[in-house]
């Protein structure tokens, strides 16, 4: 069972960080290429987040030749919150790794990512010409819809201050982007996504993968920080490089 402590602390970071009671889906906020479109960045947002903050994120370190699209979920009551609506790729009922888990919830967003991807095909922007990502939430849909659909190799997988949900479905669930570079990145100070649990997320990853990276930032909480973005808009550049 959840702890009052718990529940209040993510409504709380759920304010802080603009969620909407009574948001539902927008369209994606998009940055669009400068240069000659050849390369697409998919990220997700985290808990009651929207796509907004991101898509400043990528604003400060963005490439010419790359699209960037940060999606904002629907809104639905989420149990960690008491039941409280808010944007949310999935229901999260709990914060340990033994919590139960909404698993046609998370099934459904990871095949709303991939949708995106195809959506970006469909333009001539090819998968391995495609880095998906996501903080806290957004990147356990990208860990898992990356890993499980049939579909590959993808260009690269951001996962920021997360986890890979469902993990007891794995490694028979593993079906694709086992030699995919992944970026993992986690505060050693989150208070909501224990670094214990990036650290076992990190300790799978390397069991199913071959081009894995896990970097850890001192005094770091539930949140991204300049040197952090550094590492991604390098691990960006390194897997898009412009052609």
């Amino acid at each position: 069972m959840l702890s009052l402590i718990s529940v209040v602390s993510a409504f709380f970071v759920f304010w802080w960080m603009g969620g909407s009671a009574s948001s539902g889906m927008a369209a994606p906020v998009v940055i669009n290429a400068t240069a000659k479109h050849t390369a697409t960045v998919i990220f997700l947002h985290g808990l009651g987040d929207t796509g907004h903050g991101w898509a400043s994120a990528f604003g400060m370190i963005k490439n010419p030749h790359i699209k960037y699209i940060c999606p904002t979920a629907n809104a639905q009551p989420v149990s960690l919150n008491a039941g409280f609506r808010m944007p949310s790729w999935f229901d999260i009922k709990g914060l340990s790794p033994d919590s139960e888990e909404d698993e046609p919830g998370i099934k459904q967003a990871a095949d709303l990512l991939q949708q995106l991807i195809a959506s970006e095909e469909s333009k001539g922007i090819p998968r391995n010409r495609i880095i998906v990502g996501g903080f806290s939430q957004g990147g356990a849909v990208a860990l898992y819809s990356a890993l499980t659909a049939p579909k590959g190799p993808l260009a690269g997988i951001l996962a920021l201050s997360t986890w890979l949900p469902l993990h007891k479905s794995f490694p028979q669930a593993c079906k694709a982007n086992q030699n995919t570079p992944i970026l993992q990145c986690h505060g050693e100070a989150d208070p909501l996504v224990n670094l214990a649990f990036g650290e076992m997320t990190a300790h799978l990853l390397k069991t199913l993968t071959t081009k894995h990276s896990f970097t850890k930032y001192p005094g770091l909480g539930h949140s991204s920080n300049e040197k952090e973005m550094l590492d991604v808009k390098e691990f960006i550049a390194t897997n898009l490089p412009a052609v």
